[in-house]
């Protein structure tokens, strides 16, 4: 059996899109292959290491495990966001670039964005909450000091503004 195509309207980055796909594609593979945003990491497909990380209205969703319909209507970020037009890095990547937080840097882009809507609810962030919210992202090059060194600065940066 055929299923039909589903008309789906969103905004990513800013930018409106609208597009028909299948019912069960992968909001990653949408906004990988259709969209052409490669920032978005696609690691263990089971929502398990948080590489594929973005925002949805402004909360950290597993984009492997959302089909495209279910963003219909709503507001995406990816890690292409992050960075203003004229290049400028937001304050969480100025501060991984300050503090070497990351190393081969496949699960940069999903703790970039899981850490940005943490930051936005908990602007004076413990080292201890910082490495709780942290532990759904997994990276196998650090011990996550420098990433948790990174966030910390970011804290101090950002102070709630983002």
């Amino acid at each position: 059996m055929l299923e039909e195509l589903v008309t789906v309207s969103t905004v990513v980055n800013g930018k409106h899109y609208r597009r028909v796909v299948e019912p069960r594609l992968l909001l990653s593979d949408f906004i990988r292959h259709d969209l052409g945003l490669t920032g978005t990491h696609v690691g263990c497909e089971h929502g398990v290491c948080g590489a594929c990380t973005i925002l949805v209205d402004e909360k950290p969703v597993r984009a492997c495990l959302m089909f495209t319909p279910q963003a219909d209507g709503h507001a995406i970020e990816t890690v292409e966001g992050l960075a203003e037009e004229n290049g400028e890095l937001h304050p969480l990547q100025e501060a991984f670039r300050d503090k070497h937080g990351l190393q081969c840097g496949f699960c940069t882009p999903g703790i970039l964005m899981t850490m940005k809507a943490f930051i936005a609810q908990h602007p004076k962030a413990t080292e201890g909450e910082i490495r709780e919210a942290l532990s759904g992202n997994l990276c196998r090059c650090t011990g996550y000091q420098n990433i948790v060194e990174a966030v910390r600065l970011a804290v101090s940066r950002i102070g709630g503004s983002s």
